[in-house]
């Protein structure tokens, strides 16, 4: 066979499994849109029988070339040389999620009196077992998970500023504790590699999309995202995670994130309604999936709504941040909210009971209910439509 298309062959392939690999599982230019994970999987796990099998055809033709050629030639293919050795490099060491995203090396909450976090920042917060656990986004969204224990119960907390998708799960799968790293990313959306087995895991869903655990889910633990001080209010005894100085830079990059206004085309708010980056809340019952528009939200305040037959409630807080989503249904009656803007309180139009924002009614007929939570997420509508295809669109 021809020593030049053999050599070709060989460098197309060197060239074309490191860039591949990375290329599938990161932000690139029209990398996200595809279905590729089978390849992008079978690439991360065979690679280096691909670069045997690249270097096999490679290397004779290239040694004959490089000691019967004439000097152009020789140069030509040195320079070749180069390029794939940057390549390589590039490819392995700085465009790999996990050499651009470190997990804290330094991690410490702290209670409220000795907290640094401002109180405006946006936080992903839980409650198990009796004990709160706050987590900065801006924090979260450089690292993207950080392990915890809370009340006794280890949690992966984990968020894709891309996606805008904070989640928290039960590292546990089949009785047995995980460990996790990032290792890129499906659809804009964050992936994780457990390291027992090597399967990915999507952030969004906390389901293994490849790998031997295929098909196996993570147990989500029920967060809140809102505003820092409006958890302090709810859950006065929390405890907030503080910043890792060692990651200052990194996190001053996501300044303005919370808002939407940051300069990363990846990142940042598209503040009309219904585009690619538009922020929605995103409502799943029984099967069924539900999209509201965050500009409607923030006039309207509250949206009395239903997913199918299910009665629901969607809130907005004065702060602009701090939402929440509730079940209406209460002693048998369906319950319809609304904002008292004279006396600044939430009242249900039943029987002008008044309650507060953790869902307990606190003076009327009904004082001493507390409504039951559904789970809402803040996202971009790129994220909820891309995992929840079926999904309506509240107008």
């Amino acid at each position: 066979m021809n020593k030049t298309f053999l050599l070709t062959i060989g460098l197309i392939l060197l060239f074309a499994i490191e860039i591949l690999r990375v290329y599938f599982i990161m932000p690139f230019p029209g990398s996200q849109h595809n279905d590729t994970i089978r390849l992008a999987f079978f690439l991360d796990k065979n690679i280096n029988w691909l670069r045997l099998i690249g270097w096999i055809i490679t290397l004779p033709p290239l040694l004959f070339f490089l000691f019967n050629s004439r000097l152009f030639k020789k140069v030509g293919l040195l320079m070749v040389l180069i390029l794939y050795g940057v390549v390589f490099y590039m490819f392995n060491f700085k465009f790999l999620a996990d050499k651009m995203f470190y997990p804290p090396t330094h991690k410490f909450l702290a209670v409220v009196n000795y907290s640094k976090i401002d109180t405006n920042q946006l936080i992903i917060g839980a409650s198990v077992n009796g004990q709160a656990s706050a987590y900065p986004v801006q924090i979260i969204g450089y690292h993207h998970q950080v392990q915890d224990t809370i009340g006794g119960q280890p949690v992966l907390v984990t968020y894709c500023t891309v996606c805008r998708t904070g989640r928290i799960f039960s590292p546990y799968v089949k009785g047995k504790f995980q460990h996790f790293r990032l290792v890129g990313m499906d659809h804009f959306n964050a992936m994780f590699e457990d390291e027992a087995t090597g399967s990915w895991w999507r952030q969004v869903t906390g389901e293994a999309i490849a790998g031997p655990l295929k098909g196996n889910s993570l147990t989500e633990i029920p967060s809140a995202q809102m505003r820092l001080g409006s958890w302090i209010r709810d859950h006065p005894e929390t405890r907030i995670l503080q910043p890792d100085t060692l990651f200052n830079k990194q996190y001053a990059n996501l300044q303005g994130y919370d808002s939407g206004t940051l300069k990363s085309s990846l990142e940042k708010r598209d503040s009309s309604s219904w585009r690619f980056k538009s922020w929605v809340v995103g409502l799943s019952y029984n099967g069924m999936s539900k999209a509201y528009d965050w500009n409607e939200l923030v006039i309207d305040k509250v949206i009395n709504d239903s997913i199918g037959l299910f009665p629901v409630v969607l809130l907005l807080e004065n702060d602009g941040l701090s939402f929440h989503a509730w079940s209406r249904t209460e002693q048998g009656q369906v319950l319809a909210f609304e904002w008292n803007k004279d006396k600044q309180q939430l009242e249900d139009k039943n029987t002008h009971s008044i309650w507060d924002w953790t869902g307990v009614c606190k003076e009327g007929p009904l004082k001493g209910l507390l409504v039951a939570q559904v789970p809402a997420y803040q996202e971009f509508w790129h994220s909820w439509q891309s995992f929840h295809p079926e999904t309506l669109k509240y107008h």
